[in-house]
């Protein structure tokens, strides 16, 4: 497992449209999952340790932004064939278990996580009602420890100040994850 951090935040980029197909079998376009107030696009996978350990924060973080009009989409960029692990079946078995309240699309062709220039799981993208980034860091300083819980919430105060004023914090640190597992070219 390679560990990488993402790099700062580009404010202001646009985000990326795609057509993705999610575990519910609709195929999602961006504009389909933006909030009131912005969205918070997330490439996540199935087997990162990464992800597993901050996936019940995250799950009650999202939920919370969606009351303050931010939507979340999480998108699974990796090579299925050599991860299995993150196949389509395991997806939505991963959302059916812990209740996802946001669509989880696969990235079959690993385009859109080129795209926006993701390099890890988790990799959060934070954007204003406009599309524009407002947010790339970390859910909160944890990492892999799970037996920490009174971390500050940096992702959830990032976004609610994106859904208060439309622009993110000035200070922020990067996540930190699981290298995306890409194809190998033929």
């Amino acid at each position: 497992m390679v560990t990488l951090t993402t790099p700062v935040c580009d404010f202001g980029k646009k985000a990326i449209d795609f057509k993705l197909l999610g575990v519910d079998n609709r195929v999602w376009t961006l504009e389909d999952c933006m909030g009131e107030k912005g969205l918070l696009v997330m490439f996540i996978s199935n087997h990162c340790p990464y992800v597993k350990a901050v996936q019940p924060r995250l799950i009650r973080d999202t939920f919370e932004l969606k009351q303050l009009g931010i939507n979340t989409v999480a998108i699974m960029p990796n090579d299925t064939v050599a991860y299995p692990e993150d196949s389509f079946e395991n997806m939505q078995i991963i959302s059916a278990n812990n209740n996802y309240s946001f669509p989880y699309l696969l990235d079959e062709t690993q385009e859109v996580a080129h795209q926006y220039d993701a390099i890890c799981t988790p990799d959060f993208f934070g954007y204003n009602n406009n599309y524009e980034l407002q947010y790339r860091g970390r859910l909160d300083a944890t990492g892999r420890n799970v037996d920490i819980t009174d971390s500050p919430r940096e992702l959830f105060e990032a976004m609610k100040l994106v859904a208060e004023t439309g622009h993110g914090p000035k200070e922020q640190t990067p996540s930190i994850g699981c290298s995306i597992k890409w194809k190998q070219e033929s």
